[in-house]
């Protein structure tokens, strides 16, 4: 069996983020749903926890930060690519979400964009050139920023 991660987000309005999670490619698993939570699945091994703030509470004592003022990690997924990037963060946008909150980045051989959900949790994606990843990549502090 193929390792599997399971994301875990709090959420100010749980129906409000399974729609944005929909938005942007996700499917909701009812089986792993209720009035509490929702089970968003981004890939056979991907899938984020949408946890309203009553249920985060029951995983126990910690606190929910406020993912608009700060960050504790950037979540990022790899997309086929350079449209794919641009399409998701744009369906992001569209449908609530932040376009951006961190610098684009184009080096060539790799693209990146970002998104911030309704809550504040930012999603990288990424398309790297497949013959870049596979010999490694060329100097990247030579390249600048978009």
């Amino acid at each position: 069996m193929d390792q599997m991660i399971f994301i875990n987000l709090p959420v100010t309005e749980l129906n409000r983020s399974i729609a944005f999670y929909e938005a942007v490619g996700a499917t909701k698993n009812p089986m792993f749903s209720d009035d509490t939570a929702a089970c968003m699945v981004l890939s056979n091994t991907i899938y984020v926890m949408l946890l309203t703030h009553a249920k985060w509470a029951t995983f126990g004592d910690v606190p929910i930060h406020d993912a608009h003022k700060g960050a504790q990690v950037f979540l990022c997924l790899t997309r086929p690519d350079k449209p794919a990037v641009d399409r998701v963060v744009e369906q992001a946008g569209t449908a609530g979400g932040r376009p951006d909150p961190t610098p684009s980045q184009d080096y060539g051989f790799m693209y990146g964009r970002s998104f911030a959900d309704p809550d504040g949790h930012i999603w990288e994606n990424v398309w790297m050139d497949p013959q870049a990843a596979a010999e490694g990549p060329p100097d990247m502090a030579a390249k600048d920023t978009v």
